[in-house]
């Protein structure tokens, strides 16, 4: 490592399906790195970022991993955003004894030496959105999502959530990346002959706008008939026009309306510096805060080597946004605090259940079992 900087190399795509999503947290991630650097940087190194600007394509991900491990030799990798493309990076950074910090939701099951996981974890966001979808809209859910890793997992876990409590799964729809108006009808109309309580949507990126176009068009009313999402957030309802988001559920560990002051105050410095009108979304939020617990532990290491890096991560804590966090020393995952908001007439997240307390992750959904009738 050069004695002048500390580099870390930033993996997240202005190509992808999921690009506008991703830019907000490079650029939570930038945010957080001048913070750092604000405030004296790792013992006195300016910390350093390194764009690996992969492209649309997992594989894209995996050649931009390995050109910032071999070519610019840094230590660590922020990024990565849908479960395919931190899939292919994990190999590399697992090869290279490096470490990747993760700043997305994702379906859980997983677990990596090199790997630090701070968005939610199964436990900390489906069993919320399960719940709350059982005690106020019923239990006879369609689901919808892309074909890859995520939605088929997730989908997994929703349905045992569901059917624990007495609920019924009465379709399983997945949809290529980019998705057509016409496949997306052929969904409404599975809904109509269906006649669920509730869509639960995996369906990500710029195909989200897609869906929720095609279920307004459908006429359907998200007072009894809402599509509630642990993917949709507040990048993408910029996509849409007022009625096609107002009335649809959504649970993250933080929203951009969320009403504290560390909150209000990550958003002004976050559009102070990226525009007023700048979305930020929760993954933003965990982009940000993982920034803040590398920088911490790295002044703790006891040097500049991976191991001395993760041991001091054991633990460590952030006042982050959404409220203090801390990484787990066992899983690697993060303890959050779950949220589930509806969305208004303005586009706006309204939060409509929070949680009291951080929630510990439970990657594995150990002893997590379902017990609400619908």
């Amino acid at each position: 490592m050069n004695g002048d900087d500390y580099k870390v190399g930033l993996l997240f795509s202005r190509a992808s399906l999921t690009a506008a999503s991703e830019t907000a947290q490079a650029n939570a991630t930038h945010l957080a790195i001048a913070e750092v650097n604000d405030s004296g940087g790792i013992d006195g190194r300016r910390v350093t970022a390194i764009d690996g600007d992969p492209g649309a394509d997992p594989n894209d991900y995996r050649d931009s991993a390995l050109h910032l491990c071999d070519h610019h030799q840094v230590q660590v990798l922020f990024g990565t955003h849908m479960s395919s493309t931190r899939k292919v990076v994990l190999p590399v950074v697992e090869s290279r004894r490096r470490l990747l910090f993760y700043p997305t939701l994702y379906e859980g099951f997983e677990y990596s030496p090199y790997c630090f996981y701070t968005g939610s974890a199964p436990n900390q966001n489906s069993l919320q959105l399960a719940r709350y979808v059982l005690q106020t809209y019923g239990g006879r859910v369609l689901f919808v999502g892309g074909s890859y890793v995520y939605p088929y997992e997730s989908n997994r876990i929703m349905r045992e959530l569901f059917e624990q409590a007495g609920g019924e799964i009465v379709d399983e729809i997945y949809l290529p990346f980019h998705a057509t108006a016409e496949d997306f009808e052929r969904v409404m109309q599975r809904v109509r002959e269906t006649a669920p309580d509730a869509i639960y949507s995996t369906i990500v990126g710029s195909d989200i706008p897609s869906l929720h176009r095609a279920y307004r068009q459908a006429g359907f009313d998200p007072a009894r008939l809402p599509i509630v999402s642990l993917a949709t957030n507040e990048v993408d309802v910029q996509a849409m026009t007022d009625e096609e988001a107002e009335g649809h559920i959504s649970a993250a560990p933080w929203f951009s309306t969320l009403q504290t002051p560390a909150s209000q105050a990550f958003v002004s410095r976050y559009r102070a510096r990226f525009g007023e009108g700048a979305a930020i979304t929760a993954g933003a939020e965990a982009a940000y805060f993982q920034v803040h617990l590398f920088a911490q532990a790295a002044r703790r290491a006891a040097d500049d080597s991976v191991q001395a890096l993760r041991e001091a991560l054991a633990g460590a804590r952030f006042d982050a946004p959404q409220g203090t966090v801390q990484i787990d020393p066992q899983t690697q995952h993060t303890w959050l605090w779950p949220r589930i908001a509806r969305l208004d007439h303005r586009r706006q997240f309204q939060p409509v259940l929070e949680s009291a307390e951080a929630v510990p992750p439970s990657p594995y959904m150990v002893d997590y079992q379902m017990d609400v009738q619908p």
